[in-house]
């Protein structure tokens, strides 16, 4: 890749699709990529709608920024750009291997170096990784690039709409893949992954309460698993944050205690089955126990009835007999849940009732755990 004052020169491969559009593929160091293209983003004038990308998003910026100044990282997300006509390609001389497949053309791409707003390239898609690759410490790294020539910026939207509504991949998915995976990643992700392991082992071992109750995206025909894994996972990761996290003690660098963590859930949720068991492995619609909103809650509780646990000669004593004292107010299956006004089967997997509920039961906790005077 060369570049004077004008012109960027890389290498790239140049084929044609639909009627004759040409299309390339190279690669450019990130730096590059804002020198070269434009960001359309959607605003209107007095008539029209201009534009069609999306506001950029600080925080997945910041996000990708992160992953990218991490270390050695592999990144070969291509970037989709659409180039004006006014790129030049020089094709490659030289003799062809016999039993060449002709798809392609390869060359050098010249693309002109324009002022911001008059460049010669417009992201299509890849907006927020290109304000990322622009703004990384390693500024020359390696990005993948496909590029299509067209100025006709009904095309620009047509293509960006193809490429952003196809369905990205289940979080569900992603949370059970992450424990797989041994590579670095971004923050968002790599907090999920510790969680997710231990949804699976109390998923997987059969001194778990949770045997084979959890639903995770690669289950089929288990009629068996009634607990939302994302919920459950949601839970775990609060379970984690210190410094008042049921979980957070064996996070420190100096103790890191998986197998501590794990014992510490099984011993709180094999309390819960114990004390609500005309609750526990029902389908969500007949207990809300199971439920999202329950496994939230219930989650929530576990941080504080620990607390106490921990600090007690005999903690599964202390976590029974604090389950114990709310029993006869909980509505997991019937009835009505007083102070919250709401039926059992009124409570929904929303923000607002998984606070409600999970507060609800804190400060019952808090209120029949006080000594009598």
């Amino acid at each position: 890749m060369s570049a004077d004052s004008n012109n960027l020169m890389v290498r790239a491969v140049r084929t044609q699709q639909g009627d004759g559009v040409d299309v390339y593929a190279f690669f450019l160091h990130g730096s590059d990529l804002t020198r070269i293209a434009d960001i359309s983003r959607i605003h209107r004038d007095e008539k029209d709608l201009k534009g069609f990308q999306r506001k950029e998003i600080r925080s997945h910026v910041k996000s990708i920024i992160e992953f990218l100044d991490s270390g050695p990282v592999l990144f070969p997300n291509a970037i989709t750009l659409a180039l004006s006509s006014g790129v030049t390609f020089d094709v490659s001389r030289g003799p062809k291997p016999n039993g060449l497949t002709e798809v392609s053309q390869s060359g050098t791409l010249s693309i002109p170096i324009g002022k911001d707003g008059h460049r010669a390239a417009w992201i299509v898609d890849g907006q927020q990784r290109s304000l990322a690759l622009a703004k990384a410490k390693d500024s020359r790294f390696p990005v993948p690039v496909v590029g299509f020539v067209s100025q006709d910026v009904q095309v620009h939207r047509e293509q960006f709409i193809l490429v952003n509504k196809v369905k990205a991949l289940d979080v569900r998915l992603i949370n059970e893949l992450l424990p797989e995976v041994g590579t670095l990643l971004p923050k968002d992700l790599s907090a999920n992954r510790l969680p997710s392991e231990l949804c699976t082992l109390l998923n997987r071992q059969q001194k778990s309460p949770f045997y084979r109750l959890i639903r995770r995206a690669s289950d089929t025909g288990n009629e068996q698993s009634v607990v939302n894994d994302t919920a459950l996972i949601d839970a775990i990761k609060k379970n984690l944050k210190g410094p008042y996290g049921a979980l957070s003690q064996y996070l420190a660098p100096d103790i890191y205690n998986p197998d501590a963590m794990y014992e510490a859930l099984v011993l709180y949720w094999s309390a819960v089955r114990d004390i609500f068991p005309d609750a526990w492995g029902k389908q969500p619609t007949e207990s809300r126990l199971m439920h999202s909103a329950g496994i939230k809650a219930v989650g929530a509780l576990m941080d504080q009835i620990m607390l106490r646990a921990d600090s007690s000669s005999t903690p599964e004593t202390e976590i029974r007999e604090a389950l114990q004292r709310i029993s006869p107010l909980c509505a997991w299956t019937e009835g009505t849940w007083e102070g919250l006004g709401l039926k059992w089967n009124e409570i929904q997997g929303t923000p607002q009732h998984n606070r409600l509920l999970a507060e609800h039961l804190m400060q019952l906790d808090r209120k029949l755990s006080r000594p009598a005077r």
